[in-house]
Parts: C-alpha cells; structure tokens; sequence
C-alpha cells in the first residue's frame, strides 16, 4: 500500500469497510487515511441498531485507539473535523440482506468493498458462525453487485481454510475453492444441506425447551461436529471456506480478490512498530516466553511460519 499506484488507485474513491472495529479493519483504516487522505469518502459498517451507536463505538473503539497516534500528530487540531469529513457510520449487520442499509444511495457511491467482518472464534456457536461467515460473505457478495460503479470487492478470509497440509512449492495452497469441495475428500460439501440441517438442529433444541445455555453448548459442539466430519479443524474455518466457495460460485462478472492472512500479531513497522490490541493468537505463546513462565514449545521443525 505504499506504492504509488495504490495511492493513485485509491484517490477520490468510495470505500465500504465491513467489520470495521475489526483488528485488521482498523489497520486498515488508518493505514488508508494515513497514506492517501484524498480519499473521497470512507464508509465504516458496525453492528448496530442506529446511526448515533454505530458512530459511538467508531469514536470508542477506533478513533481514540492509540493505532492512530501518527495520524493524530500530523493532523493536530484538524484530526477530529478531517474524520468527520471523510468518514461516516453506518448501523447495520453483515448476516442480514444488504446489511441492513435501506438507503439505496450508497450503492451509486462504492468504489471498493472491503468486506472484513467475521466471527473469529474457533468454536462459535454454528448459527453464529455460519451466519456472519458463510452467509455474511454471500450478502456482501450480493451487495457489491448493486454498487454501480464498484472496481473490486476485497473478501478478507484466512490461510486456514486450506488446512489440507498440501503445499505447492513450499506454500499453502492458494487454489480457489470449488462449490462443493471437502478436505476429507470422500463426501461432498452440500452448503445447503449444512444449513438445512442447522436449522433442523436448533429446531430439535427448541422442540426439547433446551435453555439459553444448554443452546449454546449444544451449537457449538454441532459445529464442530460438522467441520470435522469434512475434515476442518474448527467451526471458524469452516464456515470461512463455505463463504469462499458461494463467492467463487456466485460473483459472476464481479471483480473478486480472496486475501488469506494467516496469524496475525503486532504491527511490524506502520503506523510504528509494536502495535497490538489484547492477546491473539500465538500473543500468549510469546507473552508467556518473555516472562519466563515458558521454557519449551513443542513444534514440528518442518513447520513453515511466515517471516
């Protein structure tokens, strides 16, 4: 993104960020307002049921994060009107149609969807995961078709989608799912019948009066159940491969671009070095080598971590 061409592509542009409190949405964010600032507008999609709350959290949860330190040193007293300018909230939630926006005047606006927003745990609720996941991508799939002038639509999946353990020379596979496609195999992936049977599944629990908690268990559990059985790990990953294969299923003539990231720490060098928000991932791992409380890790040597 520091090239030349990026900066010049992104100039007077539209860009609709999905999942915006997001760590690599918020990365993003900066990174994008930083280094091209004649953007011409920056929409930001958070989970809410108006636009007072939706604004609130984007005060909250990404303005006044220390990430936009730089940006706030060059633009001093300008920092606070330059984002009203630029950026605007929107209320709604990527698991519905059309995320819930009933304005049909942004879809004359976008230039680039990024959409970003995701359930990240490895053992969500199926319901949960599959419906931000797997359907969320589909919405936002069918939301860049309505966007008249739209240039590309950025899917942010996960390398782990992929984890087959087949490499092609020296790296994970980077191949585009096909519909239907299982890691085992030996069955095929019918997305339709994952839903049907979910929805079977939580009517079973709600036939039986199961209780708010008994719901959740039980979901997670089944989610897990069913990610195993085509040969994921985890719920998260395989409800994400579900969502890339109805994207490459259904974009059609839209302009699609799958980015992979895999773990994802601190910041390496922009906007500094170092920045982190909580503990993820492999955090702990390091977190607890640094204290000194870890003196082994187990570990195949053959084991490919990016540098």
């Amino acid at each position: 993104m520091n090239s030349g061409k990026m900066q010049d592509f992104l100039k007077g542009k539209t860009i609709l960020v999905t999942g915006a409190t997001g760590f690599l949405a918020k990365v993003f964010i900066e990174k994008i307002l930083r280094i091209q600032p004649e953007i011409q507008k920056l929409y930001l999609l958070l989970r809410a049921s108006n636009t007072d709350l939706a604004a609130h959290r984007l005060q909250n949860e990404v303005f006044e994060i220390d990430l936009f330190r730089i940006l706030r040193g060059e633009l001093g007293e300008d920092f606070n009107s330059f984002i009203s300018k630029k950026v605007v909230a929107i209320a709604g939630n990527v698991a519905i149609e059309n995320f819930g926006i009933e304005d049909e005047k942004i879809f004359e606006e976008i230039d680039v969807l990024i959409h970003s927003a995701a359930s990240t745990k490895f053992d969500e609720r199926f319901d949960i995961s599959m419906g931000v996941n797997t359907k969320g991508a589909l919405h936002a799939l069918d939301f860049a078709k309505n966007c008249k002038k739209l240039k590309a639509f950025v899917h942010i999946s996960t390398a782990y989608v992929c984890g087959d353990g087949n490499y092609e020379d020296g790296f994970v596979r980077e191949k585009a799912f096909e519909m239907g496609e299982s890691l085992k195999g030996i069955s095929k992936l019918d997305i339709h019948n994952e839903m049907n049977l979910l929805d079977k599944k939580i009517a079973e629990l709600q036939a039986m009066n199961a209780d708010s908690n008994t719901m959740k268990f039980a979901l997670k559990d089944y989610g897990m159940e069913r990610a195993n059985l085509h040969g994921w790990p985890n719920t998260y990953v395989f409800t994400k491969a579900m969502g890339e294969m109805l994207l490459m299923h259904h974009k059609e003539n839209v302009s699609l671009i799958i980015i992979r990231p895999t773990v994802v720490t601190g910041t390496i060098k922009d906007p500094f070095p170092g920045w982190i928000e909580g503990l993820r991932t492999i955090d702990s791992v390091i977190y607890k080598i640094g204290q000194g409380k870890l003196k082994y890790f187990p570990g195949d040597p053959k084991t490919i971590i990016d540098a």
